[in-house]
């Protein structure tokens, strides 16, 4: 005979006391019900005030030790060090993980080649069941490299703000990355729409994002009309694969404007946005009077002389995304349910106007 609701509920409230927090998928096992019936279970005691509802978990409504709070589960999240963009990233996985009752462990990979596989290593021998990725992958080369030891790997794993080519391995990966190529699309109409129809992208070339928005700035400004008039050149002398070597491409943006009569810049990143800047009013070129400045990420882009226009990719979204996408996996895992289909997100950048564009002078 089935129990009633209230003995069930007053059961999870009991469990939910002693752990402190609770996943939804074990409580349904321990007592032999459907995940649907805990959920609803837990819905109707957090309204009473029983208990506090997390993203698949019940909390207590206690303080929670530390021991409780992870679960006995890890997951581990690995990034590029030095990577400013990815650190709201990592601050989103880090609230969906505590939300879930998950611990997550940050590993940075150093710029030599193998960190990330000897980051991965050490999340693993340190009990990580599952990984959100964030490989440099400089050159479409790099990327193809770390193919075959990405595939080996036996647990869940979800790349975050990367995108493996569809004939590559590891296609089968779960992933969340920013829209890029719609981010060109909105600066670059938020520009045209201003009356600009020279514009140059100053851009960095060292990662598959950069590449994504040198690609479509020829492309979208190609369709537009306008390929004649912009131009594209490195965003710093290091901005290129290889950071110990200057690369030519890195030509300066105060001759490229004066010379080419550009009205406008886009610059990714906004780090590097913020010292271009100061390079073209030095050499006397206002922004925007002048020259107007588009930054790409919008990690600092509002904290210049002049605050920046910038494309703002969902920066804490992709880590939040990145732990609900992962915690799919697990908790298919955990049921031994076959695994479901893989699902790569994109998530739509905002434009946000600021005081760094302006029609262009007469």
């Amino acid at each position: 005979m089935r129990e009633s609701a209230e003995k069930r509920q007053s059961r999870i409230a009991e469990v939910v006391r002693g752990r402190g927090i609770a996943r939804i998928t074990d409580l349904a096992d321990e007592l032999g019900v459907s995940v649907v019936t805990v959920r609803r279970d837990v819905e109707e005691m957090a309204r009473r005030g029983e208990v506090r509802r997390g993203h698949g978990v019940a909390r207590s409504l206690r303080p929670v030790p530390a021991e409780a709070e992870t679960g006995g589960d890890a997951v581990a999240m690995v990034v590029p060090e030095s990577n400013t963009y990815l650190t709201e990233a990592v601050q989103g996985a880090r609230e969906a993980a505590a939300k879930a009752g998950l611990r997550l462990a940050l590993h940075i990979a150093a710029g030599d080649a193998g960190s990330e596989r000897e980051a991965v290593r050490q999340a693993l021998a340190a009990g990580a069941r599952g990984l959100l990725l964030s490989p440099h992958w400089r050159t479409r080369a790099e990327a193809e490299e770390d193919h075959s030891w990405l595939t080996a790997l036996d647990v869940p794993t979800v790349l975050v703000e990367r995108r493996p080519a569809r004939a590559g391995g590891i296609y089968s990966l779960d992933s969340v990355r920013s829209d890029h190529a719609y981010g060109v699309h909105l600066a670059l109409g938020h520009l045209v729409g201003l009356g600009h129809r020279r514009i140059v992208l100053a851009a960095r070339d060292d990662s598959p994002t950069a590449r994504v928005i040198r690609a479509e700035f020829a492309e979208q400004t190609a369709a537009r009309g306008l390929a004649e008039g912009c131009s594209t050149i490195l965003s710093s002398s290091t901005a290129g694969p290889d950071p110990r070597v200057a690369d030519p491409r890195a030509v300066d943006l105060a001759e490229v404007v004066g010379e080419s009569d550009a009205t406008a810049v886009l610059i990714h990143s906004d780090m590097d946005a913020l010292m271009l800047v100061q390079r073209l009013q030095t050499a006397g070129i206002d922004v925007p009077g002048r020259c107007s400045v588009v930054a790409y990420n919008d990690v600092v882009a509002d904290m210049g002389p002049v605050p920046l226009t910038a494309v703002a990719p969902p920066k804490a979204e992709l880590g939040r995304t990145g732990v609900e996408l992962l915690l799919r996996r697990l908790d298919m895992a955990r049921g031994g349910l076959r695994p479901g289909a893989t699902r790569h997100l994109e998530l739509l950048p905002a434009l946000v106007v600021r005081e760094s564009t302006a029609p262009p002078a007469v």
